[in-house]
């Protein structure tokens, strides 16, 4: 009877975990292996967010606190899963090509549903924004694109997109799934 205790007790404690979904403020993405999928978003539907010590904590690692400038507008958050075996690249399009935005995208394990500035941590963290100077060799357009891996086990992914303080407008997530 003990053991049929603990046994509820576990179920009871992590049945939240188990059916946990995204929150209203995150649009999911149905990605497909092999497909190039496109959806439409704006800067005007997301939400600032003060606190972005999240991505430079050690844990997470996804942009250095020197670069929270390009990540002052509002935030529009978008979910999507990564395969097992895959690469997923992912870029943002402005509509309007002198709108300066910015990239982010973090793998989390498949029961975790943790949206910044709560993720104490993941398993990778990519970001991308408008170079402070030029780099040699390379040129920069308007476009903004991260990559994420998956080995052997299937994850979560969390995409944002933002910009600098005052940064506005539509824009084109594209997500290459490899």
């Amino acid at each position: 009877m003990k053991n049929l205790s603990i046994i509820a007790l576990v179920i009871v404690l992590f049945t939240p975990v188990l059916w946990a979904d995204w929150p209203a403020n995150v649009t999911v993405i149905t990605s497909e292996k092999g497909k190039v999928v496109e959806i439409k978003g704006d800067l005007a539907s997301g939400a600032p967010m003060e606190n972005l010590s999240w991505a430079s904590n050690s844990s997470v690692a996804c942009f250095p606190a020197t670069q929270n400038a390009n990540f002052r507008a509002n935030h529009v958050l978008f979910a999507t899963s990564l395969p097992p075996r895959s690469i997923m690249l992912i870029t943002v399009i402005p509509d309007d090509p002198s709108q300066n935005m910015s990239i982010y995208a973090y793998s989390i394990g498949t029961t975790n549903f943790r949206l910044p500035p709560q993720l104490p941590s993941c398993v990778s963290c990519e970001a991308e924004h408008k170079w402070d100077r030029p780099r040699r060799g390379r040129t920069q357009d308007h476009t903004r694109t991260v990559r994420l891996n998956a080995t052997t086990n299937p994850y979560n992914v969390v995409i944002g997109v933002s910009g600098p303080s005052g940064a506005t407008g539509g824009f084109t997530i594209k997500i290459d799934l490899k």
